[in-house]
């Protein structure tokens, strides 16, 4: 599992379990997002709800924490700890995001049954299977460090995602011409697919052979 500065294990597990689940349409977060959205134009072929902006909010939760009906390890694996709603308007959000682009925020809780706070705002890519997050350093200094979070499971990126990242980003290339990677992690493009398990992307992140 790659490692990231600055940022615990057990974050880094949560964004792993939740870009496996944003990149599977067959996952919770994939049904939420076929519901918002009207998949079939009696006028016109199907839309690609991902081509709409969408705000993803992230949610850490504290490693111990405990809900009712549910268990922790089962709520990461379903991505319940994945918001997903529509934006409206595009100056409300802190970066230019071409069509297919996605903005993501992610909320830390701040202790044991503790309110949430913002962490991070970032962009996600689904076609590259990628989520890049400007982490907040310093909240009164305004200090930020940017990361880039890979799925898991893709064992080889192509050596220019990162120049295919930032044109995309540039406008100098549509959402349809980037590298479609992700069509190996998401159950409706591969059916021989099978999505770790919270369980599993932690052994993995403890050294253990998996993920």
């Amino acid at each position: 599992m790659q490692t990231l500065l600055n940022v615990s294990q057990f974050d880094q597990c949560v964004f792993n379990i939740s870009l496996i689940t944003l990149c599977n349409q067959t996952s919770y977060v994939g049904q939420t997002m076929r519901q918002l959205h009207d998949w079939q134009d009696d006028d016109g072929p199907t839309r690609d709800p991902w081509l709409t902006l969408h705000q993803l909010t992230l949610h850490i939760p504290h490693p111990d924490q405990q809900y009712e009906g549910i268990t922790l390890e089962a709520g990461l694996t379903q991505g319940y700890n994945i918001e997903t709603q529509v934006i409206r308007d595009r100056s409300r959000v802190p970066y230019t995001i071409p069509d297919g682009g996605q903005f993501v925020v992610v909320m830390r809780q701040k202790g044991l049954d503790g309110d949430f706070e913002i962490a991070a705002t970032g962009i996600f890519i689904r076609p590259l299977a990628l989520l890049r997050l400007d982490m907040i350093v310093d909240r009164l200094e305004a200090e930020y460090q940017s990361i880039i979070v890979k799925h898991p499971i893709i064992r080889d990126y192509p050596t220019d995602w990162e120049t295919q990242f930032n044109r995309f980003l540039a406008q100098e290339i549509p959402y349809g011409a980037l590298p479609n990677l992700v069509r190996h992690v998401d159950q409706t493009l591969n059916s021989d697919y099978r999505p770790p398990s919270w369980l599993e992307v932690r052994l993995a992140a403890q050294g253990f052979a998996g993920v």
